[in-house]
């Protein structure tokens, strides 16, 4: 057994004792080539400090080996030495038979350090020298698939596909292509290549991205099937919940939607999103009281959302519970909250309750921002005429009537406002 081979050997078996005086004979006894293999085998193995002497060994030795010092770069950007690394690179000259090596851990270098234009330079500078090396090719589709320059990442993923190269460095093209093109928004190749990855091969986020995929193109079986063997396989992947639940009532699925989104809360009781969607779910089968609770406890941990406060508004006016609405909405008028659906929702409240000043008050404040709302328009018209504010009504209609013209009544009540004004 060779001395580089026994170093190896006492790492294999937890044996660090005397290590470094093994290695030292190794160095000492062992010609280069089982030097060289050592260093690879110990870079491998995560010993990345021994690594690194045996290169920097064989380069005392050897010189003019320029693959020592592309290896001795990679070892230093690994450990952060970014100065070393380049200056080990920069000494590799575009005559010598290391440089496209060097070229690429100089890309992996900028890369880390943020600078992605300079990484690109030095792919298209390899590329151009070797368009048709695989680990060329994907290095510079993995860049662009990284920035997220999908347009320019895919057809060099087509191109080592179509040589009959369908993965390196565990990197799965199928999958990098269904992600890719999903994000560019070509959803049915998306569709095509997700569906191409090998059961086996399928993790958590490309299962998310196949059954999100399918949802977006409205096959909601797939979509579900999907969905809920992600659900299964990993139930705090809590992303899952509101999509399967949409999948769910695009089919009609009421009560399915409502259950997972249930499902969804015990994993994540902390996930406004998923009681906004119960509460919307809740409504929808006719569970008016459900429908607030959920609102109501997403509220009570985000208190400043207005979003919820505004459901939550929302569904007390369509239920006719106009001083609760009002008791809920003061508060936060009081807090200079301005969400004009507020002035709104309290118009409306106010003038159901008769409190016919602030209700004017109300719809005044909220008029401005709802002028072009035909729901809105129709609402203030009606209310402005019976509490005898003919020209405000004259005006709202107008506008409402160039939005919606064929509306009978509003055409009524408008030559009824124009008698009345005397046009």
């Amino acid at each position: 057994m060779s001395r580089s081979a026994k170093v190896i050997s006492m790492i294999e078996m937890g044996n660090f004792d005397g290590l470094q005086t093994e290695f030292k004979k190794a160095l000492q006894e062992d010609d280069a080539d089982l030097i060289y293999s050592l260093a690879e085998e110990l870079y491998s193995l995560g010993f990345s400090e021994l690594a690194q002497r045996a290169y920097q060994f064989l380069l005392k030795k050897y010189p003019q080996e320029d693959e020592l010092r592309t290896a001795l770069a990679d070892i230093a950007i690994s450990e952060g030495q970014s100065d070393e690394a380049l200056n080990y690179l920069t000494a590799v000259k575009p005559s010598s038979s290391a440089y496209l090596k060097a070229l690429l851990v100089a890309a992996d270098l900028y890369q880390t350090q943020g600078l992605f234009e300079v990484s690109e330079q030095k792919l298209l500078d390899a590329y151009q020298i070797a368009p048709e090396e695989p680990i060329i090719i994907f290095a510079l589709a993995e860049l662009y698939f990284d920035v997220k320059k999908y347009h320019q990442a895919i057809p060099l993923y087509l191109k080592l596909v179509k040589s009959g190269v369908t993965e390196l460095s565990q990197v799965k093209f199928a999958q990098r292509l269904g992600f890719a093109y999903a994000a560019s928004g070509k959803l049915e190749q998306a569709l095509g290549y997700l569906e191409q990855v090998h059961e086996d091969d399928i993790d958590d986020d490309t299962r998310f991205q196949l059954a999100f995929t399918a949802l977006q193109l409205k096959h909601y079986d797939e979509a579900i099937k999907h969905f809920t063997k992600l659900k299964k396989s990993s139930a705090d992947y809590t992303t899952v919940y509101p999509y399967l639940a949409e999948a769910y009532e695009q089919q009609g699925l009421l009560q399915q939607a409502l259950e997972v989104l249930q499902e969804g809360l015990r994993v994540d009781q902390y996930n406004i999103k998923l009681y906004q969607l119960a509460s919307s779910v809740a409504l929808k089968l006719q569970q008016p009281q459900s429908a607030e609770q959920y609102l109501r406890s997403a509220l009570a941990l985000e208190p400043d959302n207005m979003t919820i406060v505004i459901q939550l508004s929302n569904l007390l006016v369509a239920l006719r519970r106009y001083q609760e609405n009002i008791d809920l909405l003061t508060g936060y008028l009081q807090a200079d909250e301005t969400d004009p659906q507020l002035y709104w929702n309290l118009g409306k409240s106010y003038a159901e309750l008769e409190d016919d000043q602030h209700a004017l008050e109300n719809y005044q404040a909220a008029e401005q921002s709802f002028n072009s709302q035909p729901d809105f328009l129709r609402e203030v018209s009606f209310f402005y005429r019976s509490v005898g504010k003919l020209h405000e009504a004259a005006k709202c209609i107008t506008a409402y009537l160039k939005l919606v013209p064929s509306d009978l009544e509003m055409l009524d009540l408008q030559a009824e406002l124009q008698d009345d004004l005397g046009y």
